[in-house]
């Protein structure tokens, strides 16, 4: 398998890389929005450290819009990752990720990445024909299972997972589309636990992503996710080990999130 980049964006979007796909998972086809407004947006940062010591090195946004693809009513999600103007120097990111998702299924339409991570350039505009299940690329088109996710997509497609019908241990399958191939990938259910992040304290829904051996990541089950035990399902905490130190990512800010943060226990400071 070839190497994969990955970046700020791609480390929030729950940084899943598995096996390439054999047989489709279509477990979740028909998922629905139950999670997210139109115009929600959040803000994270992420913390590197060498010897113990996590330094603000980054920053990322993800915003959402209601808009149209031939007619058709989709959300308009942009997720974009800088690193700081201070660590440019030893690693300078500039990311923008956007996906438009069908509102009826929560299955993308089209994917563009456009990405910048230490002189590492690459464009990708893909458009998905959910009649045919293939995904056109600028350098092909590619036959896809009918239930496949773009690596920004999937972040709001396993938010709308109803955690509930799993037990700690289980496996939750999904395939995704990168690169011109077909991942299978799932996320290992952990159960509920409460977590502390520099924005505060949250009751929480825990899991960890497979990811295959990169450029960054460690292979095996190393990066553990955090979502809130509410009805938003959002990230307040990411962290794993990198090939050279680890990596930290909290939520930070929220705006017109859908529901209350019921699950925040107490805010940091207060």
């Amino acid at each position: 398998m070839k190497v994969l980049k990955y970046g700020l964006i791609l480390l929030i979007s729950i940084g899943i890389f598995t096996t390439k796909a054999d047989v489709p998972y279509d477990e979740f086809c028909g998922i629905h929005n139950t999670t997210m407004l139109p115009d929600e947006q959040l803000t994270f940062t992420v913390y590197y450290s060498v010897a113990g010591i996590y330094v603000n090195a980054g920053t990322a946004t993800f915003t959402s819009t209601l808009e149209r693809i031939n007619n058709h009513p989709v959300y308009h999600i942009i997720g974009a990752g800088t690193t700081n103007p201070s660590y440019d120097w030893i690693y300078k990111v500039r990311d923008q990720y956007e996906t438009y998702i069908d509102t009826s299924t929560m299955l993308p339409l089209k994917f563009i990445r456009n990405i910048n991570e230490g002189g590492y350039k690459k464009y990708e505009n893909i458009t998905f024909n959910r009649t045919a299940n293939t995904a056109i690329t600028t350098t092909g088109v590619f036959k896809i299972p009918s239930c496949v996710q773009d690596v920004l997509s999937s972040m709001y497609y396993a938010r709308n997972v109803d955690f509930s019908r799993y037990k700690p241990g289980d496996q939750i399958p999904f395939t995704m589309f990168l690169d011109n191939e077909v991942y299978n990938m799932y996320i290992r259910y952990l159960g509920k636990e409460e977590v502390k992040t520099r924005y505060g304290k949250f009751n929480a829904i825990k899991f960890k992503p497979l990811l295959v051996k990169g450029s960054i990541f460690q292979g095996g089950e190393k990066m553990t996710v955090w979502v809130t035990d509410d009805k938003n399902h959002i990230p307040v905490r990411i962290e794993s080990p990198i090939v050279v130190g680890s990596v930290k990512v909290d939520m930070m800010s929220t705006k017109n999130l859908r529901y209350p943060l019921k699950s925040l226990v107490k805010l940091r400071g207060g």
